[in-house]
């Protein structure tokens, strides 16, 4: 290699020793450019050491030859098209100074019948030299068609120099701009103006000594040539055949503009892409964008494709600056786009689109433009390339960024939308990046049109609960759990419950868009939901339309098929983790945000009570002139119903909180300045209207959990500190309080009015007389458990009778009794005794299987012990405050806990209160097994029979630590029979639930309730009332004794 690199040196020097005499010149020029030819190819490393001859003089002199079209140019051609086929030394052939400029003038001189003379032939010629030049032809075209096949696959390593020389790149976008150079000055170099050496004769001048650099154009226009304007086809350059990259005669029938354009483009992106200066000289050189212009609107797809590189490279390089062109660029790249798109030309419509997203990033006139005329554009690509990922996640991301500032996409283009971005939301296939800015996009549609956009997120809803169903489904067909547990019954019915509120959902959304859209749709005029209402669910119930009627929907029914819709998607849900992080992936926190924050149903509700005001009015005012009578009609406005707005708000808290343990909820949560405000005005009480007690602690729960960061140390070092986690089944009770805010959180943590309990605040109190629990925190947690067909709340309430003698059925007593009177705990118990925190906690139990399944006491127990565990319940001391069946549950998780060694809730629970505890047994449970026509017992029930060997072991256990001096007891006992059975003409079977010797365990205190049944014995009717007073005295007892 080494000596054929010496001696192509020395011939170099023998040549110019002879150049004086232009025959001789001449001879020598060919048969030297033919054995050069001859030795590249031979291989690779002769190759290598021509190329690096003298320093790259020998590959000079071939460029000059071609360039000048001289006596060797043919075989200087065919020496060049050996080298710039060989990839290991294209780069350096091509990277010499003057090489891009030289090539294109051989490009116009290699077809002779496009050249005014002819150049005059030599006795010492020896080959043909338009087989040389059809090799460089071939050559020049492979490399620019091989790199524009495949975005992935652009060199990293440009194959241009990254320090070009100006007059280069003036050259390659002279070509571009105009189709061609300027022939009308010899090549040769001579001297210019101003006494130095310079170059004319390619449409520029470049003066010797300085960096000046200018064009000299015809004109200010950007059209071609008439010669490459003429060109009656669109010709294409991905012909050639990678085995063999130089193949003469390929491209003889091309015009020469169609080579050198493509060519020039091809120069400018890997320029473009070799380094930041030749950038800024691009930029310069074409200060009007009117070149790269001209590429992009080129017929040839290589010059498109270069021309769409070039733009992207300059457009994400923020160096160079903006200019008002880019708007222009942007809008012929959007084309572009949707043309390759059509065409399945996937690597245009990539690098293209990759180019259009920068300009939209850099321009906000071009994205003022694509948002008024370009969507439809964008929105027929995505249709078009839902099986390209990288495709969609670059629409995806271009459509977030549109929709991101100030620009606001139509209702009618969101409606459009939406039925490509739902799919990107749920369909398997798409990236966590398409899915996130979907969901951005979704819920800024919905944020922007408010009542209008209720038929997207209620459909979002219900192909979410569509899509968990299916799941479901799936899993429970291949689960080896017994079908006749009672938890697969369960979530068997939670399923069948989930399907029916999925059709609910779907013909809500049919009749709701419908409604919107007019009488047209109705007819098949769907216009904008067309499409959305094509995917499922929705497709069936828009078929099922009559089309001679509109369907009926109003507010109310839209917000019952949401609750329900809610509500089943909690249900099933609720203790799989799969489905959790499913559903939050789907974006299900983006729309539990929009039914807590905004208020869409009850702007329904006032959009439709005064279209029906108006229109009475009207008729009234027609049957005023006709002299009738008027009909009611269903859309009086008195008749208009209030939707369930407190109602959806409360569901949706309740799966906000479920799924607010995860850390990426955490984070989407604490980064929402407005729902962290909401969440927080909601749980002391400040939000207008919204008193409900459950809503309110999941509000808190949700913040408690959102900001407890044990998980969000990267090196593990907080693995010993783990904080409370809240789930739905736990309720705080007054989560007002101070001891349940967040140090240092959000705008509700240090005001005048409240009371920060971090010891470490610098906020001191005003007034010296502050209560202890105000200014330490709880040293006790109290905890209430409610009983059969109770509820956290509802079994806590005040009573105004002790007896249900007007009550039926028991399973609706306390029901019934829950929906009025004062929650005891939250209003008394509270003021009364500061020092504790106050929970209440919720599980299923079911008097018979008519009103549904239920758990059995061991899996309730075992799934509250998991919870209370999880919220730090049993760091402290705890007292239990029980009825009937919580009593039994309570007493299981115990002792479960105290067998597993779990935590340390056995040895902090210092108290229990038994109200109408069945200890050993209930005749209410005993009644069912004699009469099987009228009850049919819940397996939870069936443990509660006199006699349960079970009771007894729960009893003696807990009996054991009540002598070791650890437990304290108090029990109440009830008096009165309570309503079980309503018969016929209203008569009721009565019986007392669980008798007095049931009711006390044997050991602790008892106090008897004179005149109370079993369902108010925990509803005192006064402070004074010993089923209150019994047991704040018991509490204080407690807290004197452990303080």
């Amino acid at each position: 290699m080494k000596q054929t690199g010496v001696a192509a040196a020395v011939l170099w020097k023998s040549l110019s020793s002879v150049l004086r005499n232009y025959e001789v010149r001449l001879g020598f020029e060919v048969r030297v450019a033919a054995l050069l030819a001859d030795i590249v190819a031979a291989n690779e490393s002769r190759r290598a050491a021509i190329v690096g001859a003298g320093g790259g003089v020998v590959v000079d002199w071939l460029l000059e030859s071609v360039g000048m079209n001289g006596g060797g140019g043919g075989e200087a051609a065919r020496a060049l098209a050996y080298l710039i086929a060989d990839e290991n030394v294209c780069g350096m052939v091509l990277g010499r100074p003057n090489a891009v400029p030289n090539l294109l003038r051989f490009i116009y001189f290699a077809q002779p019948s496009q050249s005014k003379k002819q150049p005059r032939r030599s006795s010492f010629d020896i080959a043909d030299p338009s087989k040389g030049r059809s090799m460089l032809v071939a050559a020049i075209m492979d490399i620019v068609t091989s790199n524009c096949d495949n975005v992935d696959t652009i060199k990293l390593k440009p194959m241009l120099s990254g320090t070009a020389a100006m007059r280069d790149i003036a050259a390659a976008l002279q070509v571009v701009e105009e189709g061609g150079m300027h022939m009308d000055e010899p090549p040769d170099n001579q001297d210019d103006d101003d006494g130095g050496t310079g170059l004319k004769g390619i449409g520029i001048k470049v003066l010797g000594g300085t960096t000046v650099v200018g064009f000299s154009r015809n004109n200010g226009s950007m059209e071609l040539e008439e010669s490459y304007k003429a060109t009656p086809r669109i010709l294409s350059f991905n012909k050639l055949d990678n085995k063999s990259p130089a193949v003469p005669g390929l491209w003889d029938d091309l015009h020469s503009q169609h080579v050198a354009v493509p060519f020039a483009a091809w120069a400018l992106a890997n320029w473009a892409m070799a380094s930041d200066v030749n950038r800024s000289h691009i930029q310069e050189l074409d200060r009007d964008g009117h070149a790269i212009m001209s590429a992009l609107v080129a017929p040839e797809r290589s010059v498109k494709w270069h021309g769409s590189l070039v733009a992207r490279l300059l457009l994400e390089d923020q160096n160079v600056p903006t200019n008002d062109f880019i708007c222009s660029w942007s809008s012929t790249l959007l084309k572009t786009v949707s043309q390759a798109s059509k065409m399945d030309d996937i690597s245009l419509t990539r690098v293209a689109l990759s180019a259009f997203l920068l300009s939209i990033e850099r321009s906000p006139l071009a994205q003022k433009a694509v948002m008024e005329k370009g969507l439809h554009l964008l929105r027929e690509t995505a249709k078009r390339t839902m099986d390209h990922e990288s495709v969609q996640e670059a629409l995806a991301k271009g459509l977030e960024s549109l929709c991101s500032g100030d620009l606001h996409m139509s209702l009618e283009e969101g409606q459009k939308w939406s039925s490509i971005l739902l799919p990107w939301v749920f369909r398997e296939t798409s990236s966590d990046a398409i899915r996130s800015s979907a969901i951005k996009i979704l819920s800024r549609i919905c944020d922007d049109y408010g009542p209008s956009s209720v038929p997207i997120s209620q459909g979002w809803l219900s192909i979410m609960l569509s899509d968990i169903l299916k799941s479901r489904k799936i899993s429970l067909k291949e689960s080896a759990q017994p079908r006749d547990k009672v938890k697969t019954q369960i979530d068997q019915a939670n399923v069948v419950s989930g399907t029916q509120s999925v059709n609910q959902l779907g013909i809500a959304v049919v009749n709701l868009a419908v409604n919107q859209l007019g009488t047209d749709s109705v007819d098949g005029d769907l216009s904008s939901l067309a499409d959305f209402l094509s995917l499922e669910p929705f497709i069936g119930p828009y078929k099922n339309l009559k089309k001679d009627t509109m369907p009926k929907i109003n507010a109310v029914d839209s917000a019952l098929a949401t609750l329900k819709g809610i509500k089943a998607m909690a249900e099933i849900c609720s203790d799989d983790s799969i489905c959790q992080n499913k559903i939050v992936d789907y974006g299900v926190i983006s729309l539990l945000r929009r039914f807590l924050l905004k208020d869409d149903y009850e702007k329904l509700a006032a959009i439709e009570a005064y279209d029906a005001s108006r229109d009475m009015e009207s008729r009234d005012n027609t049957v005023i002139v006709r002299g009738e009578s008027s009909a009611p009609d269903a859309r009086d406005p008195s008749s208009v119903r209030v939707p369930p707005a407190a109602h959806v708000r409360r569901h949706a808290a309740r799966l906000l909180t479920l799924l607010s343990v995860y850390p990426k909820v955490k984070k989407l949560i604490r980064d929402d300045e407005a729902l962290c405000n909401w969440l927080e005005d909601c749980a002391s009480g400040k939000i207008p209207g919204n008193n409900d007690l459950k809503t309110q602690s999941y509000a808190r729960a949700t913040l408690l959990n959102a900001f407890c960061n044990d998980d969000d140390q990267p090196d593990g070092t907080n693995k010993d500190h783990k904080c409370a986690r809240f789930t739905e089944m736990i309720f705080l009770i007054n989560p007002a309080m101070p001891h349940w805010e967040i140090p240092g959180k959000g705008k509700h943590a240090s005001t005048k009015n409240e009371i920060r309990t971090d010891p470490s605040d610098d906020v001191i109190p005003e007034s010296n007389d502050v209560p202890e629990s105000h200014s330490s925190d709880p040293s006790l947690d109290v905890i209430f458990v409610h009983g059969l067909r109770g509820g956290p709340f509802k079994t806590w309430r005040l009573s105004e009778c002790k007896s249900s003698s007007k009550s039926g059925l028991v399973e609706k007593i306390d029901e019934e009794a829950g929906k009025q009177g004062t929650f005891w705990p939250g209003e008394w118990l509270s003021g009364d005794f500061p020092h504790a925190r106050l929970f209440s906690l919720k599980y299923k139990t079911n008097l018979t299987q008519w009103s549904g399944s239920s758990l059995p006491l061991q899996e309730v127990s075992s799934m509250l012990l998991e919870k209370l565990i999880a919220a730090g319940i049993g760091d402290r001391p705890v007292v239990f405050v029980t009825h009937s069946m919580g009593g039994l549950v309570v007493k299981q998780m115990l002792h479960q806990a105290s067998a597993e060694n779990r935590g340390n809730l056995v040895k902090n629970t210092v108290g229990v209160v038994f109200y109408s505890c069945p200890h050993f047994g209930s005749k209410l449970a005993d009644m069912p097994w004699r009469m099987g026509y009228v009850f049919r017992p819940a397996p939870s029930i069936g443990e509660l029979r006199s006699g349960s060997t079970r009771l007894v072991e729960l009893n003696d256990f807990l009996h054991d630590l009540h002598k070791k001096g650890s437990l304290d007891v108090l029990s109440f006992c009830e008096t009165k029979v309570t309503p079980i059975v309503e018969g016929y003409g209203g008569w009721a079977f009565r019986m007392e639930i669980v008798p007095i010797e049931s009711a006390y365990p044997g050991y602790g205190e008892l106090v008897v309730l004179e005149s109370t049944d079993h369902v108010n014995s925990c509803k005192p009717i006064s402070r004074t009332d010993p089923s209150y007073s019994e047991t704040l005295q018991f509490l204080h007892k407690l807290r004197a004794a452990y303080r």
